[in-house]
């Protein structure tokens, strides 16, 4: 039997949630605003040809949508009727919001004793900040380690933030889902709150683990890597590739590769430690070297001794090598399947009001 998700959740962090679940095969009813929608339904240009934004085909794919004004009581009722044979329900409303609309979770979470509910908020459950990724970047580190070092701080080219609070409330979901399978939950445990901030604090792992360890708080390494050396972009003749030594087997083989048997075979470059320690040295003899030749040509021989690295390439470089498509996006990071492209604006709304979620049927 396929999971039921009512997404009541917009702009990123929460339709990449339920499109991830999509994914994996849960019918999702998205609930928009008459009228607007999403707001990212005019995040654009691009627009395809129908008109949908970029953004909202980006993360909207397996889902069927329904336009319901909640503070209209006919439209409240739909919505009503779809949480009372849901298995789940996604917001990012912040506080307060859904209860002065007669949507009070606690309230259904009681009614309903099968129900999970999961909101994604910005800073967490009682606060009224809205979460914008910029703002998580800024505030929970990310910008304080990004960009080059002797530069300004910098966010990351992706709401990644967005994405990993997204990717982290699909899997308490998941995990919400298996739990109630083994045994019955309270409301208190069917009862799932994620902010962007938790999330994106989490995820700065061992820079975060780094700071607790030294003392010392984490600086910005460019394309270097604080604990490993090489680790880093390099410019060869023709274009920057990347070389990702991450052993003392890989950094012999690395050096013999580039005709550097001098520093593969000095004592004091043994260990990772030993390399951190003479960053310059190594960084500097890798730098001139690989500047003689093309990118492809390094690439070539430090694959064939094992050695991570890789060719610099852009977006539409990436996509060229994927089944990607205009209207549904990069195929699932998750095992699963594209059923059915992004909805238009209450495109299945009369479907639901008579059918419910007989629609996806």
């Amino acid at each position: 039997m396929r999971l039921k998700i009512l997404d009541l959740s917009r702009v990123l962090a929460g339709p990449v949630c339920s499109m991830t679940l999509g994914d994996l095969g849960a019918d999702v009813i998205k609930v928009e605003r008459p009228g607007q929608g999403d707001e990212t339904r005019g995040w654009g240009p691009p627009f395809d040809a129908d008109g949908q934004s970029a953004y909202f085909l980006a993360v909207n794919r397996n889902k069927k949508s329904i336009a319901a004004d909640l503070a209209d009581p006919e439209d409240r009722q739909v919505i009503l009727d779809l949480i009372r044979d849901a298995d789940v329900v996604l917001d990012n409303f912040l506080p307060g919001s859904l209860e002065r609309l007669g949507l009070d979770p606690e309230k259904l979470l009681v009614e309903h004793p099968s129900l999970i509910w999961c909101t994604i908020s910005g800073f967490g459950r009682d606060s009224a900040r809205p979460g914008y990724d910029f703002v998580i970047q800024a505030e929970c580190g990310w910008m304080s380690i990004t960009g080059e070092s002797d530069g300004s701080p910098m966010k990351i080219g992706v709401a990644l933030a967005d994405v990993v609070g997204g990717k982290d409330a699909a899997i308490a979901i998941l995990a919400a889902v298996a739990e109630r399978a083994e045994r019955k939950l309270t409301a208190k445990q069917r009862r799932i709150n994620i902010s962007l901030a938790d999330s994106a604090r989490a995820a700065l792992v061992n820079v975060a683990q780094n700071v607790l360890v030294s003392g010392r708080d984490a600086k910005r390494w460019g394309n270097a890597h604080p604990n490993l050396v090489p680790y880093q972009l390099f410019q060869a003749a023709d274009r920057p590739f990347v070389i990702a030594v991450g052993s003392d087997g890989q950094w012999r083989a690395c050096a013999n590769a580039l005709g550097l048997r001098d520093l593969a075979e000095d004592n004091a470059l043994r260990t990772n430690a030993g390399r951190v320690q003479n960053r310059e040295r190594i960084v500097s003899a890798l730098a001139a070297r690989v500047s003689e030749m093309g990118a492809q040509h390094w690439i070539g021989k430090l694959q064939a001794v094992g050695v991570p690295c890789g060719m610099v390439l852009n977006v539409a470089e990436v996509l060229e090598g994927t089944s990607a498509d205009p209207r549904t996006g990069i195929p699932p990071s998750v095992p699963g399947s594209v059923r059915f492209p992004p909805p238009k604006l209450d495109e299945h709304g009369e479907s639901i009001r008579s059918l419910g979620w007989r629609a996806f049927e």
